[in-house]
């Protein structure tokens, strides 16, 4: 078998701190990441299954999904890093410049 292997996800972890919070820390952790790496994204913030597959469309990073909450102690979504991915304001993630 010839390939290879991947590394192990990055994690950024969230707490409960709530979306824009979460979403300026993700944003910033990612400028630092190759193209393709996988980042765990632990938060306990109940908008994220929304907040996260929104603000991957809008930047074009990957929304892999939520984790099997049987594998992990608490809420993890997964996001793959992608080279393309347009950018947002420094203090306003929502927002394109």
């Amino acid at each position: 078998m010839s390939g290879t292997a991947r590394p192990p996800p990055s994690v950024v972890d969230g707490g409960d701190r709530r979306c824009v919070a979460l979403l300026l820390e993700l944003r910033t952790h990612l400028t630092n990441l190759a193209d393709g790496t996988v980042v765990h994204v632990i938060t306990t913030d109940p908008a994220a299954p929304l907040d996260l597959p929104a603000w991957c469309h809008l930047t074009g990073h990957t929304y892999l999904g939520r984790l099997d909450p049987a594998t992990t102690a608490r809420p993890t979504y997964a996001v793959r890093v992608r080279a393309d991915a347009r950018t947002t304001h420094a203090n306003h993630p929502w927002h394109n410049p």
